[in-house]
């Protein structure tokens, strides 16, 4: 299989693997119409290529105590690469960050935080996120709910 190739049934053992990751082989092959080696040779190669980049579970987190949702913008100083490679590599250890974006317009990082409440959120981001190397400032929001999230990502535009 060339590396740049994506068949109806990649795509397929993709959208299936987004949905249900925890399905046997077996149930993988029977909903994408290919017999068991085939499909496990497939799912092989997109792992291989780096297409499947792990498996996980998803956790409510609100059932493990986690309440409190923040989006966090987080303006720097502009200067030297050296100076952004280290916040980047601080941010990677914080496990109360769940995500981390460049965003284009005003500040240079957006974060999704969690938090117990927002005591903890609160000390988090004076004790942490305020004394991180080269954080000019923080402005925050908070979800107050959630329409959506966890979504498995649109596989429509390649085609089937």
């Amino acid at each position: 299989m060339s590396s740049d190739a994506l068949d109806r049934y990649h795509i397929a053992i993709l959208a299936e693997l987004q949905r249900d990751a925890r399905q046997s082989n077996a149930e993988l092959a029977q909903r994408v119409g290919l017999s068991a080696a085939p499909t496990w040779r497939r799912v092989k190669w997109l792992e291989e290529q780096g297409y499947i980049t792990g498996y996980r579970a998803e956790l409510d987190r609100r059932k493990i105590g986690l309440g409190v949702l923040a989006f966090v913008r987080v303006d720097t100083e502009r200067s030297a690469a050296v100076a952004t490679k280290a916040l980047e590599d601080e941010i990677r250890q914080l496990p109360e960050v769940i995500a981390c974006h460049y965003i284009s317009g005003a500040g240079t990082f957006e974060l999704q935080v969690m938090a117990t409440d927002l005591d903890a959120f609160s000390r988090f981001s004076i004790n942490t996120l305020l004394k991180l190397p080269n954080v000019k400032d923080i402005h925050t929001s908070f979800s107050l709910g959630e329409v959506k999230a966890g979504g498995a990502l649109p596989l429509g535009h390649l085609g089937s």
